[in-house]
Formats: structure tokens, sequence, C-alpha cells
């Protein structure tokens, strides 16, 4: 199979859109407005609300995305599930433009919305993969998504910036759902519709009989088993330090909107920088030796982080952390993807999102926890290295995640050694 431009660029402006979400909304500027400005940060109470809104509307993609998942493999709604998840998240957005001060609980409830409509909607959007890009080539691809994906999260925080400034914050909610609604276009038109093998009702007993065979499935292969531990555990520490990383500079280190704009627009130009030095790395070298590095440097950063007092300090080493953001996601996804049947690329992925997606229920909770308790959010940040030194020693077990170029190769030549045979 031969790469079609149509569908890798369409693949990849989705990444450009959902980014704007990902930068302004999960990551920058809005948990820190909700967290101080709505809710109001005293003794970490943001912290709490905050984490919780993410934890349940992360439980709630957890739990419906591996039937979601086979429902669109056998219903051939793979790209209407896109296009509904999308829909919820950019309405929710749009609709955050309404919360004023004390909304706690309205905001609550956009929020779970917001984040379940984003996330719910990469299960499928992860699961074109396979279908775009040949086995050789997925490594690069996912990559290459990422790095599309850093472009999109600078220009929507360009945007940002301008009305952070004037003060106008329900400007930057509708310009985030303007964006995402415009660049996430080419993908509901262009990339391929998978085939309808049944009807709906019977789509859906199918899809849940077949998840839970695909569980089955994946329990009996324990090296899938033990890849999806790991990175439950891991993307749990990488999760956290997203969704709690815009709080801790804002009330630890005392860093105002524009300087957070500014701090994210830094991470996000090395995180492309990275995502572009590492795309050939992963099908060359392998994604296991990838997420390795990337999980050293990760748990270095959460280490350092406890330490740091100053923003100097905390601009030198988020620029650091950077770069392994992309890598380690893109990494992930290709040494999954090694694990997949022709077919059930919907399906492995809802469980993939299973796994990471319920992971994240656990390390914002936890961070919101730590941080109410002592009042202090530097035992919180410090508690999310173990989950990257936990997920590295699982992974080290795990019998996978080769260069697909090499095994082509020897593929090859066994192939050649037949002929002449």
């Amino acid at each position: 199979m031969s790469l079609n431009k149509k569908y890798i660029i369409s693949w990849t402006l989705f990444d450009f859109a959902n980014s704007s979400y990902s930068a302004v909304i999960a990551a920058v500027i809005f948990p820190v407005y909700y967290a101080n400005i709505i809710v109001g940060n005293v003794n970490g109470l943001g912290d709490l609300w905050w984490g919780r809104a993410i934890s349940l509307s992360m439980a709630i993609v957890a739990l419906s995305s591996p039937f979601l998942g086979g429902l669109a493999d056998y219903g051939g709604l793979r790209k209407k599930f896109l296009f509904i998840y999308t829909m919820l998240c950019i309405s929710a957005v749009a609709c955050f433009s309404l919360l004023d001060r004390g909304m706690a609980l309205t905001g609550f409830i956009l929020i779970v919305i917001a984040n379940a409509g984003m996330e719910g909607g990469l299960v499928f959007y992860n699961s074109f993969l396979p279908q775009i890009a040949p086995r050789e080539f997925t490594g690069r691809v996912s990559a290459w998504g990422f790095m599309v994906g850093y472009g999109g999260s600078i220009s929507a925080l360009l945007i940002a910036l301008y009305f952070v400034k004037t003060g106008n914050f329900s400007f930057v909610w509708l310009m985030v759902a303007a964006f995402f609604a415009v660049f996430s276009v080419p993908a509901f038109i262009f990339l391929p519709d998978n085939r309808k093998q049944d009807t709906l009702l019977n789509s859906g007993i199918k899809g849940f009989k077949y998840t839970l065979k695909t569980f089955a499935e994946i329990f009996k292969n324990k090296n899938s088993l033990k890849f999806l531990a790991s990175y439950f555990i891991y993307e749990d520490g990488v999760n956290t330090v997203i969704v709690f990383s815009s709080i801790f500079a804002s009330v630890t280190l005392g860093f105002n909107s524009q300087e957070l704009v500014f701090l994210y627009l830094i991470v996000q130009t090395t995180a492309l920088t990275g995502s572009f030095i590492m795309a050939k790395p992963i099908d060359l070298w392998g994604p296991k030796k990838v997420v390795t590095l990337s999980l050293i440097m990760w748990m270095s950063v959460a280490i350092a982080a406890y330490f740091i007092k100053t923003k100097m300090l905390f601009w030198i080493l988020a620029s650091f952390a950077g770069l392994g953001l992309g890598t380690i996601q893109a990494a992930s996804r290709a040494f999954f993807a090694q694990f997949i049947p022709p077919g059930k690329e919907a399906e492995y992925f809802g469980i993939y999102s299973l796994a990471g997606k319920s992971s994240a229920v656990i390390g914002p909770l936890i961070f919101g926890y730590i941080s109410s308790t002592f009042g202090s959010q530097r035992p919180a940040i410090l508690s999310v290295a173990m989950f990257f030194i936990i997920g590295m020693i699982i992974l080290y077990s795990v019998d996978g995640g080769h260069s697909n170029i090499k095994q082509k190769h020897v593929s090859n030549l066994n192939n050649t050694a037949g002929i002449i045979r």
C-alpha cells in the first residue's frame, strides 16, 4: 500500500484543528481561568474541581470507547462518530463564553462534555492510522500528525494571545470553537469511509461481542497486555502533566496569563522540533526504544519541577520537556498499531483509549487530592514521576516495538530465499 496524500493531509489537518483545544482549553488558558476565576483556587479548591472534571470526562470515554469502536467497525460509522464527538466538543467550548465567576458547576458540566467529545473523537481519529498508512510508515505518519498538531497549537495560541492581552476571554473560547470546526472539515470530506457490514442493531451486537473477544485476544497475548499495562501507567503521568502544568506554573511560580501563553508557545515549538527529529527514528529504531528514552526524560522533568523555584528555570525545563511531548504519544500509537490485526483498528484503538483514558481518571484525582491536602502543588508534581518509573519497568519486559523497516527487510530476504529454493 502506497501513501495516499489526500488521506494523510486531511488526517494530519484534523490534528491541526483539535490541537487548538488541546493547547488553549486543556493545557494553558482555560485550566487557569476555571480554577482561579470561575472556582477560586483557595487551598487548592480549583485544582480539585478541575481534576474531578477531567477525571469524569475521561471515565466516560474509557467506558464507552471500546464498545463504540466495535460499533464503528461493523456499522461503517467510524467517520460519523468522529463528526458527532467533534461537534459535541466544539459546541461545549463555544458555551464557555457564557461562564462567569462562581459558575463552578456549570463550568464543570461543560468541561466534562467538551473533554469527552474531544477525547472520544480521538478514538476514531487514531483508528484511521492503520487504514491510511502502510505498516512500515505508521511511525512517521503518526509523528507527522503530532507535528502538524503542534503547528495548530502554536497558531491558536498566537491568536488567543491577542484576546488575552485585551482581557476578552470569551472571544478566546469562541475562537477555539471556530478554529476546530474549520480545520476539521477536510477530514470529514476526504478520509475513507469504512465499509458497513451489517444493520445498526446487529452492528451494535457484533461490536459488543467482538469487543469482548478483543479483550480476550489481548489478554492471551502477553506482550500486548504488558504494553497496555505500561501505557496505562505512564500515560497517566503524561495526561496529569498536561492538564495541570499551566495551573502549577500559575499558582506555584506566579506566571500570568500572557507568560503562560508564551511558555506554551515555546513548549509547542520544541515539541514540533522533537516530533520532526524523531519521526523517522520511530520506524528505524522501533517505537520501544523511543518510548523508553521519552520516559527517562519525563521522569527527570517531574523530579526537577519539584525543586524549581524561579520562572527562568521553569522556562528551561518546559522547553526540554516539549522535545518529548509528541514523541512519546506518536511512538506509543505506532507501538500499539503493531499488535492490531487488519480490520479491527477501531476495536483495538477503543481498548487502547480505554487504557489511556482510564489512567487519566486516576492521575488528575491524585494530583488534586495531594495539592489540596498539603496546600502545595510541589508534592503533587513529584508523585507524577512514579508513573513514569513504573511504566518504564513494565515496558522493558515487552517483546515488541521493533523496527518495522528491519522486519520488512527480513521478510523480503526470507521471501527471496524461498523463491531461490
